[in-house]
């Protein structure tokens, strides 16, 4: 088994070559398009369910009428609503639930 020697040209040189004297562009001053604030995709969300939540009603609503004869479709809409529901609500608590944990939290 034999042991090489170190050389004159450490890898660690490339590291520190014409490039390293290059500064990066600053963080917030690129030419991506912005992603839409937590905010905005929050009321989003909220909007969304809503719509899904007044498309099933007026879905049983037509059924219960005799417009349609259609029940699948009413009580896939139902579940659709029932489950953004049920999301929106999990979130719900663990916004909360984080929340009380920040504010328990020693100074």
């Amino acid at each position: 088994m034999s042991i090489n020697g170190i050389s004159g040209a450490s890898p660690l040189v490339a590291l520190y070559g014409p490039s390293a004297t290059q500064r990066p562009e600053p963080v917030g001053q690129t030419d991506k398009p912005q992603a839409p604030a937590f905010s905005e995709r929050l009321g989003g969300a909220i909007k969304d369910l809503a719509a899904a939540q007044n498309d099933a009603s007026a879905k049983a609503t037509a059924f219960e009428t005799g417009e349609t004869g259609n029940l699948a479709e009413v009580m896939v809409s139902q579940q659709v609503s029932s489950l953004g529901f049920q999301l929106a609500l999990n979130v719900r608590n663990k916004a909360l639930g984080a929340y009380r944990d920040i504010m328990n939290m020693p100074v």
